[in-house]
């Protein structure tokens, strides 16, 4: 009772999980960090032998525009580089297909062919620095453009380090930026992972991607489990397709959305380290403790970032960032506060980067594994999204597995609920948006923003012509024909893929070739 003698409110996490009004102790201590099931963190020192990547999302406009933001990047002290793809890129389309108009270089870099990755990583040490790339549907292609790119500059794939999202299943789920049905998809994300077990072996093949189920509407028990179910189809698929577990997984990452609510977040991600590991030793008999160690880039929520009061952005990632160091992330992205209104400036990325900088450096928050461990919040907080998510994933395995489950709408109902829920309560100011729904008077003034011209995209495609006609359209012709062949059958589709892509060929081309195999998927209503 509260000293006036009325019971105190009802309060909840950001996904509804019931607060107590304070915490005791009571639960078991978990391992020591470095220890199974790796709920303190993969690494016993944390960040103290090294910090985590400071990857900064970056891609618009043409190659040329984006390698310059990278090298500025650099230069900041960014410590791995993330790219951002036009939606023509990501579905498969080349900037003159009438599909792609209007969209070129706008969400991201358009990358027509070798020649614009050739542009797009000039002067990037590629041996030294990773790269992350944004990337699902047409996965395998870009990460075969990568490679050829950097065997021009005389580096090995070998040598090549960096992550692809190739995360297909999400984008049934939450995103949309699919091409093909889920089974011919998934044979290519399996096809990457052997290729890359021979190519590439610090290549990680996949980053199981929970970030855009949240920025969707997903609450965290529902990221978790949606996220953790994916992995279980891939690795299956994997194993199906004659892969020994321990031959793949240590090269497996996760993808997570960081968002307002502090205290879940940290322990979201100690939930999700405990249940992966889990899954790993006991479903799939992982011996190799890299295999059972869930490594996850983590990204601020760009659904939080409003347009109403850019700056208060700045605090909103501050936050967010500090809750995936304090829950143990490998990698990082801070948005840029003008996110709501455009691609970030140049000003507002560097901000971004320096909140990283402020929190690795000064904040203290690095210089301990797990520095929230023991908390009686967090460790509540823990129990309970391991257990909501644990029951979530039972009823994806009772409907045949993350596959059937998005066949059947399963995923896309829960989080269309949950945003829903969350709307309403905006709505209805029970949950409060500063600078929103309250406090909405201010004196901020308008910040400047990024502007993609129209001329980019006439310019894209100028040079996308200049490829062709510079090329040799018997031997890219003979090329496409062979990876037509390849997919009407069960080979690996990506030695084809690579060959027709050195020769010039187009994602476009590439990507149609596969369509007049694979079909396009067109989703159900899930109403």
């Amino acid at each position: 009772m509260t000293p006036s003698g009325d019971a105190a409110p009802e309060r909840e996490t950001e996904s509804g999980l019931p607060l107590e009004p304070a915490y005791r102790a009571g639960l078991p201590e978990p391992a020591p960090p470095g220890e199974f099931p790796y709920v303190r963190g993969v690494r016993a020192d944390g960040y103290r032998s090294r910090l985590w990547t400071m990857r900064q999302y970056a891609g618009f406009g043409s190659a040329e525009q984006t390698n310059q933001r990278f090298h500025y990047l650099l230069r900041a002290g960014q410590t791995g580089l993330s790219t951002a793809f036009d939606l023509p890129t990501q579905m498969g389309y080349d900037s003159d297909d009438p599909m792609a108009r209007g969209e070129v270089g706008k969400v991201g870099v358009a990358i027509d062919s070798l020649a614009d990755m050739e542009t797009l990583v000039h002067g990037i040490p590629q041996d030294r620095v990773t790269t992350s790339m944004t990337i699902n549907a047409t996965a395998s292609i870009l990460l075969l453009l990568y490679e050829l790119a950097a065997e021009r500059q005389g580096i090995a794939a070998e040598r090549l380090g960096g992550t692809i999202q190739n995360d297909i299943l999400k984008e049934y789920a939450a995103r949309g930026t699919f091409i093909f049905p889920p089974r011919p998809s998934m044979r290519l994300v399996t096809d990457t992972f052997a290729y890359c077990a021979q190519r590439l072996p610090r290549w990680n093949t996949i980053s199981i991607s929970g970030y855009h189920m949240r920025e969707a509407g997903a609450t965290a028990p529902q990221e978790i489990a949606f996220t953790l179910a994916n992995g279980i189809a891939y690795v299956q698929a994997a194993v199906d397709a004659g892969l020994d577990v321990d031959a793949f997984a240590p090269r497996l990452s996760f993808f997570f959305n960081v968002s307002n609510d502090f205290f879940e977040e940290v322990a979201k991600f100690r939930a999700a380290r405990s249940l992966w590991a889990e899954i790993m030793r006991d479903r799939f008999g992982a011996r190799d403790p890299r295999s059972q160690a869930l490594r996850f880039h983590a990204q601020t929520s760009g659904a939080t970032l409003t347009a109403q009061q850019p700056l208060n952005n700045v605090v909103r990632v501050a936050v967010q960032a500090l809750a995936a160091v304090c829950g143990g992330t490998q990698s990082l992205h801070t948005n840029s506060y003008d996110e709501a209104l455009a691609l970030p400036t140049e000003q507002a990325a560097e901000i971004a980067l320096r909140t990283q900088q402020l929190i690795a450096h000064e904040a203290g928050a690095a210089n301990v594994a797990d520095p929230l461990g023991g908390s009686y919040l967090v460790e509540s907080l823990t129990v309970g999204l391991v257990d909501a998510a644990r029951e979530l994933m039972d009823r994806v395995d009772e409907l045949g597995g993350a596959v059937a489950a998005i066949e059947e709408n399963f995923y896309q109902r829960h989080i269309q609920d949950a945003a829903y829920r969350h709307q309403r309560l905006v709505e209805s100011g029970d949950r409060v948006i500063v600078g929103v729904n309250r406090f909405t008077e201010t004196g901020q003034r308008d910040v400047e923003i990024l502007r993609v011209g129209a001329e980019l995209e006439a310019e894209q495609v100028r040079r996308l012509q200049e490829v062709r006609a510079g090329r040799d359209r018997a031997v890219v012709g003979r090329a496409l024909e062979v990876l037509r062949d390849e997919a009407e059958g069960t080979g690996n589709l990506l030695p084809p893929m690579r060959e027709a892509l050195a020769a010039y060929a187009t994602v476009g081309e590439v990507a149609g070739t596969l369509r007049g195999v694979f079909g396009m998927y067109r989703p159900t209503a899930v109403f």
